[in-house]
C-alpha cells in the first residue's frame, strides 16, 4: 500500500512546528511523527479532522495515494 502522508508539506505552508500541531490537536509528538513518517497503520477520523481543522486544509491535502507500480 502506498499512502503518502504530506503533513510536513502542510506544516511548512502554515509555518507551524510539529510541537505546535501536536499541542493543538491533542496528541503526542511521537504520534505525529509516526503519522509523518508513514509508520501508522491507521488514523482515527477524529484525529484527521482535528489535524485538518488546525492546518485549515482538506484530508486530500494530507493523504495521497500512489499505486505500488508508481512507487517502483
Amino acid at each position: 500500500m502506498a499512502i503518502i502522508i504530506n503533513i510536513d508539506v502542510m506544516l511548512a505552508k502554515r509555518k507551524m512546528s510539529v510541537t505546535e500541531l501536536a499541542e493543538r490537536v491533542g496528541i503526542t509528538i511521537a504520534n505525529i511523527s509516526i503519522l509523518k513518517n508513514g509508520k501508522a497503520k491507521a488514523v482515527r477520523f477524529s484525529t484527521l479532522e482535528a489535524i485538518c481543522k488546525t492546518l485549515d486544509c482538506q484530508p486530500g491535502d494530507i493523504l495521497e495515494y500512489k499505486s505500488d507500480e508508481a512507487t517502483h
